[in-house]
């Protein structure tokens, strides 16, 4: 048996096992495929046991490897606690969080979390909105930081942290949707939104007609309305649910180019706000979204 757990290794088969493929599992951790798979087969070489089992469906994991996760997302989350802490324990404070509800939920949880372990005494105040309102209250003083959507070649204001890759996702009566002649039903945020706007413009580009079919201000609304097959929604490659359909190019569907999620920070920031910025720099960093 190993005397350690290399981090790396686990860094990669924790990617793969929440991506559930080596392929995007590499895109999130900016490694070419060849290299995940090599690391995980290191990391079961080291182990002497074999974590995933592979097969022309894709990839599961064995008990050793379900066992296993656990305890790499212990000692990863320990490890980014212990690095936080030590850099800089002592800070205290409330910090005013605003952040687009999609990305709340599924990227934020663990990073916000770590960062609270490692700074008891700060208090965290997240509010979520659309990039709109969340730009137009922080410039009124409302947040100390923000995360907003943005094109690649949109305003420069804040550092980009995470690249989104964009889909086109439907349930299963809409599988053949671009094929039709009819006006494509699309579910929607509010005006003005990052991936309507992507969605229209794309449409229009390859003269492909549209019509508005649902819109609605939450993540979980846009999901339900999708699930009941009112129309397709263009949402991020990583929060497209199990039981949705992914339209490529093969089924007719255009190509979404990626956007991206920026970090605003106020000028001057409190210092408990300026740590959680670095905090969420490094950690959505690791992640592979950066």
């Amino acid at each position: 048996m190993p005397t350690r757990l290399d981090p790396v290794l686990l860094r990669s088969f924790v990617a793969i096992a929440d991506a559930g493929s080596l392929t995007r599992a590499g895109e999130r951790l900016r490694l070419a495929q060849p290299t995940v798979s090599l690391q995980v087969k290191r990391l079961e070489q080291a182990l002497g046991h074999r974590l995933l089992d592979r097969s022309p469906h894709g990839l599961r994991l064995t008990a050793e490897g379900e066992m296993l996760l656990g305890y790499a997302r212990r000692i990863l989350a320990l490890q980014e606690e212990a690095l936080a802490r030590l850099s800089e324990p002592g800070v205290s404070g409330t910090v005013r969080l605003g952040t687009p509800e999609d990305f709340a939920t599924t990227h934020l949880p663990g990073v916000l979390a770590a960062f609270a372990r490692a700074h008891p005494r700060v208090a965290l105040e997240v509010t979520t909105d659309l990039t709109l309102h969340l730009i137009a209250r922080f410039s009124a003083g409302e947040f100390d930081l923000v995360l907003v959507k943005r094109e690649p070649a949109g305003p420069t204001e804040g550092m980009r942290v995470w690249r989104e890759p964009l889909v086109w996702a439907c349930a299963a009566p809409l599988a053949a949707v671009f094929a039709q002649q009819a006006a494509l039903p699309l579910v929607v945020s509010p005006h003005p939104c990052v991936y309507r706007r992507r969605a229209i413009r794309t449409l229009d580009r390859h003269g492909r007609g549209w019509r508005i079919a649902y819109t609605s201000t939450s993540l979980a609304g846009a999901q339900a309305a999708v699930r009941a097959g009112l129309g397709v929604a263009v949402l991020p490659k990583e929060m497209v649910p199990p039981d949705f359909l992914v339209l490529d190019e093969a089924a007719g569907a255009p190509d979404l180019a990626d956007t991206e999620i920026a970090l605003m920070l106020a000028t001057p920031a409190p210092p408990p706000a300026e740590r959680l910025a670095q905090h969420m720099v490094h950690a959505l960093e690791r992640r592979g979204g950066g």
